[in-house]
């Protein structure tokens, strides 16, 4: 009978001192990649990141065009040359693809942090308009809607952050 009554004291503390999350803390959520794309401030950081990009791309498909060239270029004199002329151009051939490849690891690596740094300024540009909008419809806890299985559409405040962000920023 004492364990019955510990266990049946524990439980009711237990109980008892569970808070309730009925809408204690009003919670919303926001999209942010939506955001980002639909946003004048993002429309313009991802048109200046899809134009570099499209610019590397076209400069690495130019040279490695070039490299093409030289190997076929290299096939092609590979019986008319001597042994020594045809090691020296295949040489050279591969140090050109050695620099392509050098070339292209850092274009990648300089892409990477100049989106970083885009969305860097994005985010620290929308922030403060995001947390000012929260204090306007005194919503404290504000998720990503990626990490939201199910929720009301009301709660979806993805459409008016947009229009704030749009007015904030010109």
């Amino acid at each position: 009978m004492k364990f019955f009554n510990k266990f049946f004291f524990i439980f009711a503390l237990f109980f008892f001192n569970i808070t309730e999350a009925n809408n204690s803390e009003p919670i919303a959520y926001i999209d942010m990649d939506f955001i980002i794309k639909n946003s004048e401030i993002g429309k313009k950081a991802l048109n200046s990141i899809n134009n570099l990009n499209d610019k590397n791309i076209s400069t690495l498909k130019k040279k490695e065009k070039i490299l093409k060239d030289l190997e076929n270029d290299i096939i092609s004199k590979k019986n008319i040359i001597s042994k020594e002329q045809l090691d020296k151009e295949v040489l050279i051939l591969k140090e050109k693809a050695n620099k392509f490849k050098e070339d292209q690891s850092k274009m990648v690596k300089d892409f990477k942090d100049y989106k970083k740094k885009e969305f860097d300024v994005i985010l620290s540009k929308i922030s403060p308009i995001i947390n000012a909008y929260m204090e306007k419809k005194s919503v404290k806890i504000l998720l990503d809607s990626k990490n939201i299985l199910i929720g009301r559409s009301n709660l979806n405040l993805t459409d008016e952050v947009i229009k704030e962000i749009n007015e904030k920023i010109k």
